[in-house]
């Protein structure tokens, strides 16, 4: 893998993506041992840089460090000097003083991960765990390794290894904020997917026509087009300055993934050959609003896995990015 950073899956070659994922499926053979360490990362320092609050993303990226032994500094910007006006750069070159080999941001601006990666501020790798609303580029990787793994295609081929070409993937709810919408969009087209959008069309983004998508106004017919995955994402209210819909209830009635939906959807797959639709969510969710507490539950949900699979995703990303010669400084 040629990569020095991870910014994005817009740019991530097809090449790139296996080699993560199957780097990702050897990690996960790792973590189901009794132990789970790897000497790999002996010696290297793994900062996470996190300006935004988060749970699932930083505890993951702090487990897949210590399973490779490396050394975690854990930075959050409450309580840090950058609650007293410290800036990004300044920051950063006090981490690099400290010797990190990588770090891990997540930021509220869109493309800080990239202006890190392009400064001379630091020699470390720069992985982006989400910047604005612009990527996420792990979370769509262990998505793809849900999806992949989780996959039986009818024309028998084995649901591990190689990528997704066939696989209809639909991905439901607030697109215009969501920065795993952009990058599994991205990336589960570069791995062969076809990719569709469902959502409220005041929560598409400008331009997406130009998306590599087909986009439904409908949930229902949506549905009824016979996925293969389906993806459920949050409303992400935080990011919302105005008014996108009435009330939850009735973004709920029209968009979410109630039992009413869940149970259609698991007859009309029953009633064909194709296996029924795998269900995933970023998290965190709000069930009874997007997702119902059924569906959330139903043995098609593949949301624990989700979160397993993470820790195997930025294992794969940081053994990649750090167990490799540097030199030719190309990013992704």
């Amino acid at each position: 893998m040629s990569l020095r950073h991870l910014l994005d899956t817009s740019s991530l070659s097809r090449q790139d993506a296996l080699a993560i994922l199957d780097t990702a499926e050897e990690m996960a053979a790792v973590s189901s041992r009794e132990v789970k360490k790897l000497p790999t990362l002996r010696g290297r320092t793994v900062v996470n840089l996190f300006y935004e609050d988060s749970t699932r993303t930083r505890v993951s990226f702090e487990t897949a460090a210590k399973r490779l032994s490396a050394d975690v500094v854990n930075f959050s910007a409450k309580g840090s000097s950058v609650s007293k006006g410290e800036s990004l750069k300044d920051t950063v070159q006090t981490l690099e003083a400290m010797g990190a080999d990588a770090i891990v941001i997540r930021h509220g601006a869109s493309g800080a991960a990239a202006q890190l990666a392009a400064s001379d501020w630091t020699e470390a790798a720069v992985i982006n765990a989400g910047d604005g609303t612009h990527e996420h580029p792990t979370q769509a990787l262990l998505d793809a390794l849900t999806l992949r793994r989780g996959w039986c295609p009818a024309h028998g081929r084995p649901p591990r290894g190689g990528d997704l070409a066939g696989m209809k993937v639909l991905i439901v709810g607030d697109i215009l904020h969501s920065r795993v919408a952009r990058s599994n969009v991205w990336l589960l087209t570069t791995l062969g997917a076809e990719v569709s959008l469902a959502a409220p069309a005041t929560l598409l983004p400008k331009g997406i026509s130009d998306w590599p998508v087909t986009v439904h106004h409908s949930l229902d017919a949506a549905l009824a087009a016979d996925p293969d995955a389906v993806m459920m994402l949050r409303i992400q209210a935080e990011r919302m300055g105005g008014a996108y819909f009435p009330h939850a209830a009735e973004y709920t009635r029209r968009w979410g993934l109630t039992d009413e939906r869940l149970t259609v959807l698991q007859q009309l797959q029953m009633g064909g050959t194709s296996e029924p639709a795998l269900l995933l969510h970023p998290g965190p969710m709000n069930r009874g609003v997007e997702i119902s507490a059924a569906a959330a539950d139903s043995p098609q949900a593949k949301i624990l896995d989700q979160v397993a699979h993470g820790v195997a995703v930025r294992m794969a990303v940081l053994h990649l990015l750090l167990s490799q010669n540097h030199d030719d400084g190309s990013t992704a």
